[in-house]
């Protein structure tokens, strides 16, 4: 069978099945869609709770950035896993005895405000929105090339499915639906790491492989041989890190407590019976996650040693047919600049800006593209989110594994996007109308609300799908920035400092989002020619700000609190019950 005929069987079967089960568990009362009724087990928690937490940036993107960045790249991987051990060790326990359903709904109770409820609302829904956009897009991505339509259909098929189980069934529907998703993403994901690992290193362990040396006899390090390769072709060695190390320590930072303050990932704590459950789920969760993610260096690695060897001096009608099929949708391009009619790449940008696919060739194959430069020796453009996704066909590995990594890449993208589109419409339905403006709504109404709240934000998201504003794990690293500045503080303040006060949250949390928000958008829209490190605040780059912004939040609500009344002694009582542990681990309720 075609690859495109084997993956629209992987796609509709794996999607049937997503489907069935959010029929079969579907949300029956606002427990059940909030927080699945509270009783899941912990290890299918930990495993919703990776698929959640496994986005399109962790299974597509990723292993491009590393492949690209090399060392550099790590900062993602350190800044991810480390976040999440802070979450788990730091809040999710807390969170999960405050016994609430929502982030906002614990600002909102702790800091006595409604206020501080309508500020954490908008930051969440900035935080989803920003993350929401990057799986939207890495959907696009896989649509468009396995099942050739265009980007932008893509995009809306995505939508459609994703549309049916999130509103059918709520939490409870995800909660099932994202365990079967991280079995098809771990699995797709594995499949061609182990085949490829055997093909270029002989290991079938691709953690092994990735530090053992070359399967073709010639006892070089695999790292020491694309280290070679590179330098011959311009590039710096992929073991040399190029970051200042004060960037490398804010994204990482940033990228760790933006894990911390991840709305949809802290809500995942709110669905297990009991405490003890909330630690024991973040436990697996951490097990199925690190299968991935210590994977996915040796995957960038192995891929880019592929790449460079199957294009590098090529004609254009000897290069695989991979190249061209990316080349179709204005993934990866070519141009002759030196006119010997074979393919160079090396190091520098292919061309002045991203290639726009005019839908002309000339007579030797080549894309004319608009505003090419010859100022420098590379021809071959290649977008980095297509790494993952095109390793299996570099590789030359069988039909079958390239369907089922379109499969897994879109389990990843869909399974995020449901449980952020969740977290917006609890915000909406639950702390804006039901907690702040409309308290008399029934449940029935907020059930409504809440599905209405999903196909708005739903929308939304699948604009900026087709429209995105950069790679797809660059979009997502703003998303941490924005929660590591906004709601990280205030969520750890809330748990450890009985004297933070309302006035000192909310002061915190706007400080933190507005100089986040606007650093970013300042460097990557309105002067992104000056996005350097000679312009930058001390070194640090838009995708580090987060850190700064964290810092300054806290030190504005540490200063506003101190000249401000305390908390209520109900609040204050509060506080130390959340801290005590509870001997026969009962929940209850305020």
């Amino acid at each position: 069978m075609s690859v495109q005929a084997l993956t629209y069987v992987f796609v509709g079967l794996t999607f049937s099945l997503y489907i069935v089960i959010a029929i079969w568990a579907r949300a029956r009362s606002t427990t059940d869609f909030y927080v699945a009724g509270g009783g899941v087990n912990p290890v299918i928690n930990g495993m919703a709770t990776a698929a959640d937490w496994m986005s399109a940036a962790s299974f597509i993107s990723m292993a491009g950035i590393i492949a690209f960045m090399g060392r550099d790249g790590s900062v993602y991987l350190l800044g991810w896993t480390g976040g999440y051990v802070l979450l788990a060790l730091l809040l999710a326990p807390y969170l999960r005895k405050f016994g609430q359903f929502t982030v906002p709904d614990f600002v909102g109770e702790r800091y006595y405000s409604k206020a501080a409820r309508v500020v954490a609302v908008i930051c969440l829904i900035f935080i989803s929105f920003t993350y929401i956009a990057g799986q939207m897009r890495g959907v696009g991505i896989v649509f468009s090339r396995f099942l050739e339509v265009d980007i932008s259909v893509g995009v809306l098929i995505g939508m459609g499915i994703v549309f049916i189980y999130a509103v059918l069934g709520g939490m409870k529907g995800i909660t099932y639906t994202q365990a079967a998703q991280y079995c098809v993403l771990i699995f797709a994901y594995m499949v061609p790491a182990i085949f490829i690992s055997i093909l270029v290193s002989g290991s079938p362990i691709p953690q092994l492989g990735f530090g053992g040396t070359m399967a073709d006899g010639s006892e070089r390090a695999v790292l020491e041989t694309l280290d070679g390769v590179l330098m011959e072709l311009g590039f710096g060695a992929y073991t040399a890190g190029n970051k200042s190390t004060i960037d490398v320590f804010a994204i990482t930072a940033a990228l760790m407590i933006g894990t911390a303050g991840l709305p949809h990932v802290i809500v995942r704590f709110f669905t297990v019976p009991k405490v003890s459950d909330a630690r024991r789920s973040a436990g697996w969760a951490l097990v199925f996650i690190a299968i991935l993610y210590t994977t996915a260096p040796a995957v960038a690695v192995f891929a880019r040693l592929n790449f460079v060897e199957s294009i590098n001096e090529q004609t254009y009608a000897e290069t695989p047919a991979w190249f061209r099929n990316w080349e179709d949708i204005g993934l990866t391009a070519w141009r002759d600049k030196n006119e010997d009619g074979r393919l160079q790449y090396r190091a520098g940008a292919a061309f002045a800006g991203t290639p726009a696919f005019t839908g002309t060739r000339s007579d030797t194959g080549e894309r004319l593209l608009s505003n090419g430069v010859t100022s420098n020796a590379n021809e071959v453009y290649v977008d980095r989110d297509i790494i993952v996704l095109a390793n299996p066909e570099i590789a030359g590995l069988p039909n079958w594994v390239i369907a089922l990594v379109a499969a897994g890449g879109l389990a990843a993208a869909l399974s995020t996007a449901a449980g952020l589109l969740l977290v917006i419409s609890a915000a909406v339905s639950h702390d804006l109308l039901k907690k702040t403006f409309s308290p008399n709504l029934s449940e029935k109404q907020e059930l409504l609300y809440a599905r209405i709240a999903i196909a708005v934000s739903l929308g939304l998201a699948g604009l900026f799908g087709i429209y995105p504003p950069a790679f797809v794990a660059q979009v997502v690293a703003f998303a941490f920035g924005l929660a590591a500045a906004s709601l990280f503080p205030a969520i750890l303040m809330g748990v450890f400092s009985k004297r933070m006060n309302k006035e000192g949250a909310i002061a915190g949390m706007l400080t933190g989002l507005a100089l986040t928000f606007s650093y970013i958008v300042y460097f990557k829209f309105v002067s992104p020619n000056l996005n350097t490190a000679e312009y930058w605040l001390l070194g640090i780059s838009p995708e580090g700000i987060g850190f700064i912004g964290a810092l300054l939040n806290f030190a504005v609500a540490a200063l506003v609190a101190s000249y401000t009344a305390a908390p209520p002694d109900s609040v204050q009582a509060l506080v130390d019950d959340i801290r005590l542990p509870i001997s026969a681990g009962v929940a209850h309720h305020h």
